[in-house]
């Protein structure tokens, strides 16, 4: 019989490989932007707009190289600008653009409503409960 721990484990796993795609689906769907991309336009305007790329790979827990052309694409779109590390030659800073701002702010209102949908079953109180209880596994160790 399984402990209240690997439970747990094994339905946070479930439950990121239902819900993930569906709201890729939604997000994608209304903004024309997949989640991942919205992934790092999030992280790029929660950090003031501007991060190394390294700072960028630690918050969307992506290896370097998925990071590096991610950001690529995004500024192919013209959603992020590559600039220079002045103290650093080897690395470069991802830049949040005017048009990546307009896109991400339309997608997260699509993006915040869905995730609100796909937890509507849940009982607010338990929804809190369940929240710490895995903040509190993460403690100091988050990104």
């Amino acid at each position: 019989m399984p402990t209240d721990a690997e439970r747990t484990w094994a339905a946070v796993l479930r439950l990121h490989a239902a819900v993930l795609p569906r709201l890729d689906r939604a997000v994608t769907r209304a903004s024309g932007i997949p989640l991942a991309w919205y992934d790092v336009l999030l992280e790029l305007r929660e950090a003031g707009g501007r991060l190394t790329m390294g700072q960028l790979g630690e918050r969307v827990v992506l290896s370097r190289t998925r990071v590096s052309r991610l950001v690529d694409e995004l500024a192919a779109a013209g959603l992020v600008a590559r600039e220079p590390n002045p103290d650093d030659g080897r690395s470069a800073y991802a830049v949040l653009t005017a048009e990546g701002k307009r896109r991400f702010l339309a997608a997260a209102r699509v993006y915040l409503p869905a995730i609100e949908r796909e937890f509507a079953a849940v009982d607010a109180t338990q929804l809190a409960a369940v929240a710490d209880g895995l903040e509190s596994v993460l403690g100091d160790r988050a990104p």
